[in-house]
């Protein structure tokens, strides 16, 4: 069962269903995996699935007993150069939804959200999610909800008594490349916003963010 190729489809599915295919996915499982079978999902259930004769349809077949290992996290976080490498690996760890924040620091404004998007599928695919994440639109930091946010904080790094776990926690913030400006610090600790260590190291965002939702999936 590992190897059989996995495919999202942005639709409800249902058994005995012909759900038109695109040309890609033909594709890719005629002429790049070899085979005309394969696994579809959506929405927390998988599907066996198999190619028509005419290559027009995947015929979806009987429900998997494949559970979804997805969890309830939202990941905030700052737009970052590598932001491919990031969202892929938050994607793999679970994560329900992905909100990109813009903050005094982020230097990644002109983000290409369709690729980000056909990335976070993929992702999905690959983890054995049966579910993707919802990807938000990007809000300003002033405009950010800060109740129940846990943020991970890197003045862990410059001596600052922070917490090494926070029981409870869904709803995780990662900065920027440079990392939160103190007036950001100022206005999250003045909101009651709890800080998470992630050691006392300073670490790239990209690694920062799969540190930081271990620990809180992981709680």
């Amino acid at each position: 069962m590992q190897n059989i190729p996995r495919i999202f489809l942005n639709q409800t599915l249902n058994q005995q269903e012909m759900v038109p295919v695109d040309k890609n996915i033909v594709h890719y499982l005629r002429h790049v995996m070899r085979r005309n079978d394969c696994l579809v999902f959506n929405n927390g259930t998988e599907y066996n699935a198999i190619l028509s004769e005419d290559n027009n349809f995947l015929i979806i077949g009987q429900k998997t007993k494949h559970t979804d290992p997805s969890n309830k996290v939202i990941f905030y976080f700052a737009p970052i150069k590598r932001l491919d490498e990031m969202l892929n690996m938050v994607t793999q760890l679970g994560v329900a939804v992905l909100q990109p924040v813009i903050t005094d620091r982020t230097v990644a404004r002109h983000i290409n959200w369709n690729r980000m998007q056909k990335i976070i599928i993929e992702a999905s695919e690959q983890s054995g999610r049966n579910s993707i994440p919802q990807l938000l639109s990007p809000i300003q930091f002033k405009d950010l909800d800060f109740k129940d946010v846990v943020v991970a904080d890197e003045r862990a790094g410059h001596g600052k008594n922070v917490a090494d776990r926070v029981i409870g926690c869904e709803k995780i913030f990662v900065g920027p490349e440079g990392g939160f400006s103190s007036q950001e610090f100022e206005i999250m600790d003045k909101n009651g916003v709890r800080g998470l260590s992630l050691g006392k190291t300073i670490l790239r965002a990209e690694v920062a963010a799969v540190v930081a939702v271990t620990k809180v999936v992981n709680k």
